[in-house]
C-alpha cells in the first residue's frame, strides 16, 4: 500500500510540475508580446537634463514638464503631441519631462506612453534636488505643473499654466514669427 502511495505522489507531484513549466512558458510568451510595446524612457538628473534646455541650435524648443497623475498635464498632452506633428519640419522639438516617481516607470508611465501613442521624446527627470533644478529652470516657477519652457536662441520664454491647443500654438508661432 505504501509504493503505492508512494508512486501516486510521485505521479502527482511530477504532473505538477509539468503543468508549472506549461504555464510558466505560456507566461513568457505573453511578456514577450507585451514586450514588444515597451517604450524606453531616459532618465536624468538635472545635471545631465540642463543641456537640453540651454541649446543653441537652429531649432525651436517645446519642454513641457508634466505627469501621469496631473490630469490638466495629461488633458494638454495631445496639443504637445500636435505641435510636435505639425511643426517638426520647421525646426521645432518637443520634449515631454515626466516628473513621474521614478519607482512607477515600469508600472505606470511606460504603459502611460504606449496607451497615448507619444510620439515626443519622453525623459524621467529623477532628481530630488527641487529646490534647485526648479529654481534653475526659471526663478518664476513654484512648482507647479503643468509646465511649458519655450526657447531657441534667440528668445526663452517659461509658461506655468495648461496650454489649450491654439494657445500653444500660438506662443509657438511668436518664436517662429509666424
Amino acid at each position: 500500500m505504501k509504493k503505492y502511495l508512494l508512486v501516486l505522489l510521485s505521479i502527482l507531484a511530477f504532473i505538477s510540475c509539468k503543468e508549472n513549466v506549461a504555464s510558466k512558458k505560456a507566461s513568457e510568451v505573453s511578456n514577450v508580446e507585451s514586450s514588444s510595446q515597451i517604450t524606453e524612457v531616459k532618465t536624468y538628473n538635472y545635471v545631465q537634463l540642463k543641456p537640453l534646455l540651454e541649446k543653441e541650435d537652429e531649432k525651436t524648443y517645446v519642454v513641457n514638464f508634466w505627469a501621469t497623475w496631473c490630469a490638466p498635464c495629461v488633458k494638454e498632452l495631445p496639443y504637445f503631441e500636435k505641435i510636435n506633428e505639425e511643426y517638426k519640419n520647421q525646426n521645432v522639438e518637443v520634449i515631454l519631462v515626466s516628473l513621474d516617481f521614478p519607482k512607477q516607470v515600469e508600472k505606470k508611465l511606460i504603459p502611460f506612453i504606449n496607451r497615448k501613442k507619444l510620439q515626443s521624446e519622453v525623459i524621467l527627470l529623477d532628481d530630488t534636488n527641487e529646490n534647485v533644478w526648479i529654481n534653475a529652470i526659471d526663478e518664476s516657477w513654484s512648482g507647479a505643473i503643468p509646465a511649458t519652457l519655450i526657447y531657441n536662441k534667440k528668445q526663452r520664454k517659461f509658461y506655468e499654466q495648461s496650454f489649450e491647443y491654439e494657445n500653444l500654438e500660438n506662443e509657438l508661432k511668436s518664436f517662429l514669427n509666424i
